[in-house]
């Protein structure tokens, strides 16, 4: 168990920095646009190409997994973070700029579709709230990079150091995973009657009353996947710029709001990772946060006042957090028996999130205006609750909940 501790710890600490990642495009909307004499437009087209990255690491990423194991590929991904990050603050032109993004998003699938499964497979009695845990620590780097970039600016100093800074501790922590003992990928156990070598063995499966279709539960799971990840990023890639343009916020004070809103992630996923395997059900909260979403979308577009923003971001943050990582797992729990493959599908939604939502919401804001970029979140929510309600009659069929009295995360 030590060992897996360990082996988390480093994961985590990946993810804080991935958080950082997720965010350090749009916040650095304003010196790309210059560096690259484009305009911000153009500058989302780059969070785009993460999402074709990712997109293209999803062809080979979750069968590598399997095959190779998941600690060289968490090495790997994390080598490719290290020349991103270093990499776009001397890019020349934009162009390069957009072929290293690539890059990072062949990172982000390695990332996930190893780390996920190791999480699962070290923890695997509290495999939701191992993996929810994932989007914790994204929200601490979520909340430490809009700091980190006020205090650069507010000292004048070259936005690069951001980069560099990350990009060391991505390399340091390369260096002690190679000291790290993962679990067996896609671990087995003997069935009963078996001999001492274990001749006989299979995966471990839960026992379905209804076995899962992945044309129906599998792509659910995924479209769920999709809708989450559209839901926090269309917040952190332009809540600063509805702060500026429509409430008229300077630079620093509307950065500062996402701040509010990550700690916010932070905490939510903290209650469920300590709640879910005793207390909630998974699915309900996949039905419960889009609805709160849509309420606190929908005060957005209404409030001026600095201090209601505050709590708004606040509680999109709350509500918005943590889903992806809940489909991940849910996925695995229907799919048991190659984890990375199955993580491979749910991450395939979120790199074409990354391409589709970027570059859609960058033409509204460009020909309509910001304000209706979240009018367009809101009808992503009611989408996200449609296909959860679903999910959650289909997981009480499957798992027999009717007559069994059980959390619903928990395996048979």
């Amino acid at each position: 168990m030590g060992e897996n501790i360990r082996m988390a710890a480093s994961l985590y600490i990946n993810y804080i920095l991935l958080g950082m990642i997720n965010l350090i495009i749009a916040l650095h909307m304003g010196f790309l646009t210059v560096q690259f004499d484009t305009d911000a437009a153009a500058i989302s087209m780059l969070i785009s190409a993460i999402g074709i990255g990712k997109l293209f690491g999803l062809s080979f990423a979750g069968k590598l997994s399997d095959s190779l194991g998941r600690k060289p590929m968490v090495i790997t991904a994390g080598i490719l973070y290290v020349i991103f990050l270093i990499a776009v603050p001397f890019s020349p032109t934009y162009g390069i700029a957009f072929a290293f993004a690539l890059l990072a998003g062949m990172g982000n699938s390695i990332l996930d579709t190893s780390t996920y499964p190791a999480l699962i497979e070290g923890f695997p009695k509290r495999a939701s709230s191992a993996t929810v845990l994932v989007k914790a620590f994204m929200s601490i780097g979520a909340t430490i990079l809009p700091l980190m970039i006020t205090f650069f600016i507010a000292k004048e100093l070259f936005y690069g150091y951001t980069f560099f800074i990350m990009a060391f501790v991505f390399l340091i922590n390369a260096v002690h995973l190679t000291t790290v003992k993962f679990p067996k990928a896609n671990m087995v156990v003997v069935e009963p009657g078996t001999d001492n070598n274990g001749e006989n063995k299979k995966k471990a499966e839960p026992h379905f009353a209804v076995k899962p279709r992945f044309w129906r539960e599998g792509v659910t799971v995924i479209f769920i996947g999709f809708t989450s990840v559209s839901l926090f990023m269309i917040i952190q890639t332009w809540m600063a710029t509805f702060a500026e343009e429509i409430i008229g916020m300077d630079e620093s004070t509307a950065i500062n709001l996402l701040s509010y809103y990550s700690f916010g992630g932070f905490i939510t996923v903290i209650l469920l990772a300590t709640m879910l395997d005793r207390v909630f059900r998974p699915v309900t909260i996949l039905i419960l946060y889009p609805l709160i979403a849509i309420a606190a979308l929908s005060a957005l577009l209404f409030v001026t006042n600095y201090y209601v923003l505050v709590v708004i971001a606040f509680i999109l943050g709350l509500c918005t957090s943590g889903l992806f990582q809940l489909a991940v797992t849910l996925m695995a729990e229907f799919f048991p028996g190659r984890k990375g493959t199955s993580t491979a599908f749910v991450t395939l939604s979120s790199s074409i999130a990354f391409i589709v939502i970027p570059s859609l919401t960058g033409l509204i804001n460009r020909h309509i205006g910001v304000t209706y970029i979240f009018l367009f979140e809101i009808a992503v929510a009611v989408v996200a609750m449609a296909l959860a309600v679903f999910v959650s009659v289909r997981y009480r069929k499957i798992f027999n909940i009717t007559t069994r009295k059980r959390v619903l995360w928990r395996n048979p």
